[in-house]
């Protein structure tokens, strides 16, 4: 940590992966766009253990945890300086003792306020508008939500690293407001930029912060297409199974009309797009990565193809590596 680093009223933002990559998605967006800095890494090396190895060419790797990098964007209008925090896995115990870490973390870098980004799981069709759901540590920020016409997690839980982290925060003194984009529930293993793009209206407009949403805006047309065809054929499927099923039984006259609603629809179905051979994909993404190098602003692009050839989690630490140091 640059222990000369000085920052103007910061606020803290916290992402970790999640239900459709809502909150990491999110927070790589502000990465990207504002040209953030990596400045520290949290290594709490007591909490995380090691699930597996990696193996590279038959050779076994070193084993290593999951780390957590801390980057800074200094607000040219010099109203919040922004602290973002990237995880790569939340602790699968120990998140109160980690979560009291970082915020001691925040409190030696004087941040003023703590947000956090979390997907909100619902019937929603993709084509719906995308509601944010708030909730705060107090009611001050809860008013704030409130003025901002974000619909109030009156009652509930928040799982994981995105609550405990508000709740250490608060215990500690500080402010902190989480974010949920909402999203179809029946879609959660899938990226769904739509409720990224939704939190980060909202933030943004906290924050009072000018970001450029042209590239968010692309993925949120081309997911909203690709999940509408999928649940468009899955209905057809259905309404063409339920009619053969019709008639094959025989009908009585004076028996009701049953009509059966369809509540959920197949997740396992892949996205339509089809990858390009191993060694195209590795060069296009190659390409992305010598592109990124030169110009930050485009490396949410990239971080597109490696979600979209499930590739993030290989590259994840070279893509982070890419804000190691001023652009």
């Amino acid at each position: 940590m640059n222990e000369q680093l000085q920052l103007n009223h910061p606020w803290l933002v916290a992402v970790w992966p999640g239900m459709g990559h809502v909150a990491l998605n999110a927070g790589l967006y502000l990465l990207s766009k504002l040209g953030m800095n990596s400045v520290a890494e949290l290594n709490p090396s007591e909490i995380f253990d090691v699930e597996t190895v990696e193996v590279s060419e038959g050779i076994i790797q070193p084993a290593r945890r999951p780390q957590t990098r801390v980057f800074v964007w200094t607000d040219p209008k010099k109203k919040h300086d922004i602290v973002l925090v990237v995880g790569e896995a939340q602790p699968p115990i120990g998140r109160l003792a980690f979560c009291r870490q970082l915020i001691a973390f925040a409190k030696s870098m004087k941040v003023e306020r703590v947000f956090t980004f979390a997907a909100m799981a619902t019937q929603a069709r993709p084509s719906a508008e995308c509601r944010v759901f708030g909730a705060a540590t107090d009611k001050v920020n809860l008013e704030e939500l409130k003025r901002l016409e974000l619909k109030i997690l009156e009652n509930g839980t928040i799982g994981g690293l995105n609550g405990v982290l508000l709740a250490v925060a608060a215990e500690a003194g500080l402010h902190g407001v989480c974010l949920l984009g909402e999203m179809p529930h029946i879609f959660a293993q899938i990226p769904f930029p739509k409720a990224s793009h939704a939190i980060l209206e909202v933030f943004t407009t906290l924050a009072d912060i000018e970001l450029d949403f042209s590239e968010l805006d692309e993925q949120v047309r081309a997911i909203e297409q690709q999940l509408g065809d999928i649940i468009s054929r899955a209905e057809q499927q259905f309404n063409a199974e339920t009619a053969e099923e019709e008639n094959d039984e025989p009908t009585a006259s004076d028996e009701p009309e049953v009509v059966e609603e369809v509540n959920q629809l197949p997740t396992n179905e892949p996205l339509p797009a089809v990858p390009p051979r191993p060694s195209s994909t590795r060069r296009a993404i190659e390409e992305l990565f010598d592109a990124a190098s030169t110009d930050r602003a485009k490396a949410f692009e990239l971080k597109g193809e490696l979600d979209r050839f499930g590739l993030f989690k290989e590259y994840e630490d070279r893509f982070l590596d890419l804000f190691r140091t001023a652009g």
